[in-house]
């Protein structure tokens, strides 16, 4: 466990950082949960290291912290067969371009780091060129990120105590034992410690031997598992902390199914993932991931900030974004979004066909034909495609009502062989021997 204390400005930079060292064994020893000696050692120096840099900056004119929330990638998402890496690599290197001229502090990814538990190869190294492109931007950022339910837990897990000497946390496993805790990561700004705890997607039965179970030793609620997780943590409420969680948090007494949820999100039966909101009320801030619409939960503070990227045709016309977060002195957090770009809209199209290809694009469409009559043109489809080469979908709206006017007789009952010759029509002499063959056949054996 990594846990960042500045002090105040002083004269002596030499004299701060041994100050500094003495801390960062003595938090080492204490909090620390590696039995290997000189893997504490090393990461106490990376701890140092962290110190100093934070230590440096506040001498030099550092202030509040900011960072970065996203959430929800889903690298190497198809959205209907159409493969979105190439607007994904747009999206993730926009971010990186954001972040270098920002220059934030930190970067939260909360969950959905891939859409696929196991991502293809393509996948993995567009990711794997989003980081480095972002560490080369922001060196001394913090990264952080957890893993969200389409990732996979334990490949997000992997060189989790290496990369975290790097100043990345990757966090895909919650706390597996009575004796393990959620991750936490503290930086330093000018008004002292923030909190970070990195709370991955979990399921009651992934954490039960932590969480325990009831007295029917049958696994809790999502809700009573999370709220479980959480309370055993000690949570200083003089400090500043912000809770990185990938669940389906809704204010408590809300009707899950009043919360507006997206085509692309994986829901279960019933809402039985729904976790009460009033739990994050312990943090200033909560990073939130897995609702892909924009949002705020139970407080201003406590928010989804969305995909960055629209992942389904019920997220046209969202407005993508990563989120800004201040903090500030102990109760004053400001937020911001900054606009994202997509290089292709997701769009509906809605009207009579004429109009529909008026609005040619080269962006994602779903075209809703609503003319009034059935369309007899030959070359429909193709017009449209011609108009819209990324097309996803056509749907037809067409307005038909019920004709009570017929008359109807009632239909004559036919015996299988007239019944299968109405059905063929075209059938030859010996098709139709055949056929009387095959019938007769099958009514002997019944």
């Amino acid at each position: 466990m990594h846990f960042f204390v500045c002090k105040p400005k002083p004269e002596n930079t030499v004299a701060v950082e041994m100050r500094l060292w003495y801390d960062v064994n003595i938090q080492i020893y204490y909090s620390n949960r590696f039995a290997n000696p000189v893997i504490e050692f090393v990461n106490s120096f990376y701890v140092l290291i962290s110190y100093i840099q934070s230590s440096r900056k506040l001498m030099f004119g550092g202030t509040s912290m900011k960072f970065f929330h996203l959430s929800d990638l889903h690298i190497g998402l198809k959205l209907f067969n159409r493969d979105l890496l190439e607007d994904q690599q747009h999206i993730l290197k926009q971010i990186t371009e954001i972040a270098g001229r920002k220059r934030p502090d930190a970067v939260v990814i909360a969950g959905d780091i891939y859409d696929k538990a196991v991502p293809p190869a393509e996948a993995v190294a567009v990711f794997d060129a989003f980081i480095a492109d972002l560490t080369a931007a922001v060196p001394d950022a913090v990264i952080m990120m957890i893993s969200g339910n389409h990732d996979s837990a334990p490949r997000v897990n992997l060189f989790r105590s290496v990369l975290s000497r790097q100043r990345i946390h990757m966090v895909g496993v919650a706390p597996q034992q009575p004796q393990d805790y959620i991750e936490k990561v503290t930086i330093a700004d000018a008004y002292g410690p923030v909190n970070f705890y990195l709370l991955p997607f979990v399921k009651p039965s992934m954490v039960k031997s932590v969480v325990g179970t009831d007295e029917n030793g049958i696994n809790f609620s999502y809700n009573e598992t999370v709220h479980r997780l959480i309370e055993r943590e000690s949570v200083d409420g003089g400090e500043r902390n912000v809770l990185v969680s990938h669940q389906f948090y809704i204010p408590k007494g809300t009707d899950p199914e009043s919360v507006a949820r997206m085509d692309s999100e994986i829901r279960t039966v019933g809402n039985i993932d729904e976790v009460s909101a009033d739990i994050l009320h312990r943090f200033d801030y909560a990073a939130l991931g897995h609702i892909h619409k924009p949002m705020k939960v139970g407080g201003e503070f406590y928010r989804y900030c969305g995909t960055p990227l629209a992942c389904s045709v019920s997220e046209a016309g969202q407005q993508k974004g990563i989120v800004v977060v201040e903090m500030r002195e102990k109760g004053s957090v400001l937020t911001d979004v900054i606009p994202l770009k997509p290089l292709r809209e997701v769009r509906l199209v809605r009207g009579e066909l004429e109009e529909v290809l008026q609005q040619a694009c080269a962006d994602y469409v779903t075209v809703i034909l609503t003319d009034k009559v059935d369309l007899n043109v030959i070359d429909m489809q193709d017009r449209i495609r011609n108009a819209f080469p990324n097309l996803l979908e056509i749907r037809r709206e067409t307005q038909r009502k019920a004709d009570y006017s017929k008359k109807f007789s009632a239909g004559k009952n036919l015996d299988p062989f007239e019944l299968c010759c109405s059905f063929l029509k075209e059938a030859d002499d010996l098709e139709r021997d055949l056929l009387k063959d095959v019938i007769r056949t099958i009514q002997e054996e019944q």
